[in-house]
């Protein structure tokens, strides 16, 4: 049995992620797909368009073996951050034998070679960071041209130096690579025996255009929003045809059953509440919270009267030092209540503790037999069992999903009148 891991938020399911899991089977012959797929809130500090029930029914109706959840604080974490906690559940369930990812560079050879370098910071990289930094360079351009010459003095076959060039930058500012090259540090620093493969992605990540045949969860979700906020014409029937053609049928029939009704969910679907736990917080030190540093916590507190949504905020605090999804993480932090010691206390424990199934198909027997015989971390499918089997610090993670998500059941109930069931309620996602 040959098992391939795919790291996933699916925000929403669309052609390239079918072509992701079909591929990733193919390249590395595997007979099962594991997905670890972010909950209700996704890497770019935002709620999911659509909840992670929803998300996990269509991932394995359109090729997904078992669906296993990110947990909150990972899912929302920076791209090491995000990294670390779902490879960390692959490799403790024991049965993984590759992990598959897109990268716009699809240069595998070279994306190992820089996580190597990063991850090892050999003496020579770190001596030429810090001479470049001495000459005013900041710290990102100080990177890249100490890894440009770095490789140029490797035995790396990379070509011509101005073709270099162009690799060490694409690589250093594309998501998928920077994402990947995440992926390889946590399988470098684990030792894991999981093999890396990558498949070249060619959409871009933040194109807000519709293009065949594949197209980015991004214009998906721009289609949804001008739906949502009334920017489109003519029949809710005729908005959705508009993106028929770029996801699964499977997908496509979900969505389009559940569309305004407990979809689509936006950032600015949580303002009343983020205002709140702002203005309740207002005498409090916010640097506790996860990604808020002293500069951005008064960034933060000086726009608490003069803005009233959330994108109102991250466009208010937004400068040269601090990205709209930095910040949008920072913020959901404070919402969700997710704090540095929290972090710090996940990473020097080893990350994840368990590992939740969302859903499974009914064929994959053998993967769940394999993975409760070889893993190293219980494989929580019923929240009753859950104090029981999981440590202290796995019930306390648990505890912030289930925050989480009561939170964005609670959006969606107040937005569409459509009562979800809660993490207790609601049981495992069975697929003939």
């Amino acid at each position: 049995m040959r098992v391939v891991g795919l790291i996933t938020e699916y925000n929403p399911f669309h052609n390239g992620h079918s072509y992701h899991i079909q591929r990733a089977k193919k390249v590395t012959g595997a007979d099962y797909c594991v997905a670890v797929m972010s909950g209700n809130y996704v890497q770019r500090g935002e709620p999911a368009c659509m909840d992670k029930y929803l998300r996990t029914h269509i991932a394995l109706r359109s090729g997904a073996d078992l669906v296993l959840e990110l947990p909150v604080p990972f899912a929302i974490g920076s791209a090491e951050y995000f990294a670390a906690g779902a490879v960390s559940i692959l490799d403790k369930l024991g049965i993984v034998d590759s992990l598959c990812f897109g990268s716009e560079s699809g240069d595998l050879a070279l994306l190992s070679s820089v996580a190597s370098i990063l991850s090892d910071e050999p003496k020579e990289f770190s001596q030429l960071i810090k001479d470049l930094l001495k000459k005013g360079l900041s710290y990102p351009a100080a990177r890249n041209q100490a890894l440009l010459s770095y490789l140029s003095l490797s035995a790396l076959p990379a070509g011509p130096e101005d073709r270099l060039t162009d690799q060490v930058n694409a690589l250093l500012s594309a998501p998928n690579n920077i994402l990947g090259i995440e992926y390889l540090k946590a399988l470098y620093r684990r030792h894991s025996s999981i093999k890396p493969a990558t498949i070249l992605r060619t959409s871009d990540y933040l194109s807000k255009a519709l293009s065949a045949p594949f197209c980015s969860s991004s214009a998906i979700r721009h289609v949804f929003h001008s739906r949502s906020a009334g920017l489109a014409s003519g029949p809710m029937s005729q908005t959705l045809k508009t993106v028929r053609s770029y996801m699964p049928e499977e997908a496509y029939s979900l969505i389009a059953e559940n569309f305004n009704k407990r979809l689509p969910i936006f950032v600015d679907d949580f303002s009343s509440v983020l205002l709140y736990k702002l203005l309740s917080a207002r005498n409090a030190d916010l640097t506790d919270y996860s990604d808020l540093s002293p500069e951005l916590e008064n960034r933060i507190k000086n726009c608490l009267t003069d803005v009233s949504t959330f994108s109102d905020f991250i466009d208010s605090v937004k400068c040269r030092q601090y990205t709209r999804t930095r910040i949008s993480r920072a913020l959901l932090h404070i919402l969700l209540d997710i704090r540095v010691e929290d972090i710090a206390r996940y990473k020097n424990n080893d990350f994840v503790p368990y590992a939740r199934v969302l859903g499974f198909k009914k064929s994959s027997g053998p993967l769940l037999k394999g993975i409760k015989k070889n893993g190293s971390i219980p494989l929580l499918t019923k929240m009753a069992d859950a104090e029981n089997r999981l440590s202290p610090m796995g019930f306390d993670m648990l505890n912030q999903e289930v925050f989480a998500s009561n939170l964005y059941q609670s959006v969606v109930y107040h937005k569409f009148g459509y009562r979800m069931k809660n993490e207790y309620t609601q049981g495992v996602i069975v697929e003939p």
